[in-house]
């Protein structure tokens, strides 16, 4: 009888074992709390907001990033002409920004398809060929319905997200989109003016190697609201600004604290954004103060949203 009991015991110590083994894959540690902002999605700094669920194999499919630069309003110059439908259509050296991200794959070991189509963002099956999605510079109402519940569901799957300048002028009246923002958006900008960027955090792979300081000339957003939730990479000191930082729209800009870029894990998914990037000569050879800096940055930005480096350090 003895021999029966203990060996009773040892089989059930054994099921219950094999059972919170299966319950641990199926549900992870338990993840921060939602957002209260109003999204309702994980969001933050914090690594358990991302789902590591195996949409991508680098292993086996390499890296590849999708930049996507439908503007439905004002279009910035270093955009260039309205690309034709279609994925990879003719670019020309006056699609300086899209240009310049698919030389900076080419030269870092990761492939640049890039559209302004947007049933090439329909679904999440074509979303989840790709690493990350660049949205550059778009404006306003840059995604119809399928594309946003693509998007959606691409990011809750574990997706890279990054949104560079114009970005912030996008999706306005759509709450989850301003939440991957940072619950951030713009509000308006002053003169295109000569100002120094600090940079917060070092450990970040997008400002790893940057100088502490670096002169560059931008439109310096001004936003409303101010982001939130997020881990702050870079600066701009507002005392450089020849100008002040006043906007068209009367935003007195946000003193010692203003934001050029940011980055989060949101409702699953990687996030890392900037709103610097608006002048022609910033994705072009012409040399210019703090371009090179520039450029280093977004390449860490994308390269950390994809998963290739470490992210939102």
């Amino acid at each position: 009888m003895h021999r029966r009991s203990l060996h009773a015991c040892l089989t059930a110590v054994l099921t219950l074992a094999l059972l919170l083994t299966a319950h641990a894959r199926l549900h992870p540690a338990a993840a921060p709390p939602a957002d209260s902002a109003g999204h309702g999605v994980c969001r933050g700094a914090d690594p358990r907001c991302y789902h590591d669920w195996g949409n991508f194999d680098p292993a086996t499919d390499g890296y590849r990033v999708l930049v996507y630069s439908r503007t439905a309003g004002p279009r910035h110059a270093h955009l260039g002409p309205a690309l034709p439908a279609g994925l990879n259509p003719p670019l020309t050296p006056a699609h300086a920004a899209q240009s310049a991200l698919v030389r900076l794959g080419a030269e870092n070991g990761f492939a640049v398809d890039w559209t302004e189509d947007v049933t090439q963002l329909n679904s999440p099956a074509r979303l989840f060929r790709y690493n990350a999605v660049i949205f550059m510079s778009t404006t306003r109402d840059a995604l119809d319905d399928p594309a946003q519940t693509a998007l959606r569901q691409y990011i809750r799957g574990g997706g890279g997200f990054v949104g560079v300048h114009n970005a912030f002028g996008t999706e306005y009246n759509w709450p989850w989109y301003e939440g991957l923002l940072g619950d951030a958006n713009y509000y308006d900008h002053g003169r295109n003016q000569p100002g120094t960027v600090v940079t917060t955090s070092r450990r970040d792979a997008s400002t790893a190697g940057l100088p502490a300081r670096w002169d560059f000339t931008d439109e310096w957003y001004n936003l409303v609201p101010f982001p939130s939730r997020v881990r702050i990479l870079a600066t701009v000191d507002e005392s450089t600004l020849p100008d002040g930082a006043t906007g068209g729209s009367g935003h007195p800009g946000h003193g010692r604290n203003h934001p050029v870029s940011w980055c989060q894990y949101y409702d699953g998914g990687r996030s890392w954004v900037t709103t610097l990037g608006h002048a022609v000569e910033a994705w072009t050879d012409t040399p210019t103060a703090g371009d090179t800096y520039f450029v280093q940055h977004v390449l860490g930005g994308i390269e950390s949203a994809m998963g290739r480096r470490p992210f939102c350090r």
